[in-house]
């Protein structure tokens, strides 16, 4: 292994990749299984010249990001499925301010409590805003620990770019399993000029960061403005990986770790004959339009997730009814093998 690689956990190189992109603030909750997060923060960030809060809740964690967000600071917090839905009227709060941060959820079993087991039934509270408001995150879907790595140093990039709140969304699977991981050899400055920021107001007017409007047609006009930012968002920073997509019979959708397994039963039937393909969407808001735009009616789709059709209503909503599309999926810690996709396929082929 080459000496700037090293073997570390999912959930770890987040942590790292956060500490590289110059993360600052970082306040959280323990849960598992995100926990190796704050447990890697809580030891590494002091060394880095940040801050570290243990909050006394999920509610408290949220609403801390706010504030060191609305004073500059690269701002984080990570938790799993059942305290990600405590922070959601502060993840509103910070999108209805327009402020900048990283959330991480590592999902885990539901509803409620549910258990530790991987999921991926977080999707709709991911991409559809979670909170109440129009309002959207940038939600990015890492497939392997490097890309958990690489994602969250664009995710602060992202997250600064647009002034909006970006979720890196994995499971249980992902935060756990160790792979290695090829290590950046800077630190990323943060470079974007933060007029907006609250840092006093000596020689200048005061900044002001809010997200309560009541002047009549004040909170409309606000939102149009949130939405011309995300349309921006959906024509920039669509992101996916296609696989073998020039000769497809049939095409796989998968995202995070499912679309590993479905890669590898993917190469089973390609090394049969079988032309199979994949597409594996990196942003799951704003989702994949392009790769799923296709005339060939002929072209059949699988979803596969571990989740009972939820990425699904997506896919169909890209594919407008053009294409066939079947579904496989699990939930409550069930995961799709590979022979039951490959089984699935077959009867399509």
């Amino acid at each position: 292994m080459p000496k700037n690689k090293i073997l570390v956990s999912g959930n770890e190189a987040i942590a790292q990749g956060a500490l590289q992109a110059g993360c600052s603030f970082y306040a959280g909750y323990p849960i598992t299984p995100q926990n190796e997060i704050i447990a890697y923060m809580a030891k590494h960030m002091e060394q880095a010249g940040g801050a570290f809060i243990q909050a006394e809740s999920e509610l408290a964690a949220i609403n801390m990001v706010y504030g060191g967000s609305a004073a500059g600071a690269r701002s984080m917090t990570s938790s799993s499925s059942p305290g990600v839905s405590l922070m959601q009227e502060g993840i509103s709060y910070i999108a209805g301010s327009q402020l900048p941060a990283v959330i991480v959820n590592i999902m885990r079993g539901g509803p409620g409590l549910g258990n530790i087991a991987p999921t991926q039934s977080d999707y709709f509270q991911a991409t559809r805003g979670g909170g109440h408001g129009d309002y959207h995150l940038i939600v990015l879907a890492p497939g392997s620990v490097q890309e958990a790595y690489d994602l969250t140093q664009t995710s602060f990039e992202l997250a600064d770019k647009y002034r909006i709140p970006v979720m890196i969304l994995g499971d249980g699977i992902l935060g756990q399993m160790m792979e290695p991981v090829q290590l950046s050899s800077k630190k990323i400055a943060a470079n974007t000029i933060k007029n907006w920021a609250l840092t006093g107001c000596l020689g200048r007017k005061p900044n002001i960061t809010k997200s309560f409007y009541l002047r009549e047609g004040a909170l409309e006009e606000f939102n149009l403005k949130l939405q011309k930012s995300y349309e921006l968002i959906r024509k920039k920073e669509e992101r996916y990986e296609g696989l073998f997509l020039a000769d497809a019979k049939v095409i796989l959708v998968a995202y995070g770790t499912m679309a590993r397994i479905a890669k590898s039963a993917i190469m089973q039937l390609r090394s049969q004959g079988k032309k199979v393909g994949l597409i594996r969407p990196i942003t799951l808001w704003p989702f994949p339009q392009a790769p799923l735009n296709v005339k060939n009616k002929k072209l059949k789709y699988l979803v596969v997730e571990m989740s009972y059709g939820q990425m699904l209503e997506d896919v169909k909503l890209a594919v407008g009814g053009r294409n066939k599309i079947e579904f496989l999926g699990r939930s409550g810690g069930g995961v799709p093998s590979e022979e039951a996709m490959i089984g699935k396929i077959k009867k399509l082929l």
